[in-house]
Order: structure tokens, then C-alpha cells, then sequence
């Protein structure tokens, strides 16, 4: 059963259809709404400010969603995978975005719609991400803007293929 923790009197909260790995854990203020899966060992800690997901986000084994004390929240959007160990920390993706595996996206970014962040990317504090591109590097630079391959190919793809993943393990 994952670990799910309170954090002065808030307790996270699920929309419909949501899977959690046994070992994930979820803390505080935490939102997700409908369809969502948070996967082995990731963390989503709403101990020191809030985190809000939209529909149909999956947070994927290792990956880490955390804020800054008093100071960023993270807001994730609808249809938001979140990679494999990527830290996703104090800010904003907009809906249909592909975090890659192992990218780091610090405080007070904001990514924008139709976007993906390549694995291993290192998005610095405070950048703004142009929509329908795609960041990658280190620091995380525009590289090209997004086709409709990479949207339906990647973006949908994954976030429609971890719904049907977390199909598998409910009883």
C-alpha cells in the first residue's frame, strides 16, 4: 500500500480512477485529479507548499515532485508525464507536456503546453519554456519546435500508455 502521510491536517486527495504503487508516497497538500498514477519509489511531497495535478498525469517510478518552503508550488496541467528520477520542483507545466526521463525542472519555471523536456535536460530556475518546442541540454535550451509526430508519437502516446499501464494492477 503506498505510503500516503498528513501534514497539518491536510491529507492528499485523488480524483477518480487513480493508481499508486505500493511504495510511492504522497504527502500533504497534494491535488490529483481523475485518471492519474503516481509509480514505484516516486515522491510527491506537498509538506512545504502545494501541488496540484490536472487529469490523466503520471508521475513515473523514481521521479520526485516537491516545492519550495513559502515560496513555488507546482501545478502540472492535464495529460503531464513526468519521467523516470526527473525532479520536478516549485513549478508550472501547462497540459500535454513530456517531462524526460531524468530531467530536472527547477523553481518557478514555467513549461508551456505541447512541450517536451528531453531526458536529462536541466531547465534552470525561472525559465520560461516557449509552447510547442522542445528544451534539451544543460543548461535546457530550445532545440526545435514540436511536430504533430512528436505530439500524437511521444506526448500522447506515453500519457495514453501509462493510463492503460496502470490498468494492469488493479484488482
Amino acid at each position: 500500500m503506498a505510503l500516503i502521510k498528513s501534514v497539518h491536517g491536510i491529507s492528499p486527495k485523488m480524483g477518480e480512477n487513480c493508481f499508486l504503487a505500493e511504495n510511492c508516497t504522497l504527502i500533504g497538500d497534494v491535488e490529483m485529479g481523475n485518471d492519474c498514477s503516481i509509480w514505484f519509489n516516486a515522491v510527491v511531497r506537498g509538506d512545504v507548499n502545494s501541488i496540484r495535478m490536472g487529469n490523466k498525469v503520471n508521475i513515473q517510478d523514481g521521479a520526485v515532485i516537491h516545492c519550495t518552503y513559502q515560496k513555488t508550488k507546482v501545478y502540472l496541467g492535464n495529460n503531464v508525464s513526468v519521467g523516470h528520477n526527473a525532479i520536478v520542483h516549485g513549478c508550472t507545466v501547462h497540459d500535454n507536456v513530456l517531462i524526460g526521463m531524468g530531467a530536472i525542472v527547477m523553481d518557478n519555471c514555467e513549461i508551456g503546453s505541447n512541450t517536451i523536456i528531453a531526458a536529462g535536460a536541466v531547465v534552470l530556475e525561472g525559465t520560461k519554456v516557449e509552447a510547442g518546442s522542445v528544451y534539451a541540454g544543460v543548461p535546457a535550451k530550445k532545440v526545435k519546435d514540436i511536430n504533430p509526430e512528436l505530439m500524437s508519437g511521444e506526448i500522447d502516446r506515453i500519457a495514453n500508455n501509462y493510463l492503460m499501464y496502470s490498468s494492469w494492477f488493479k484488482d
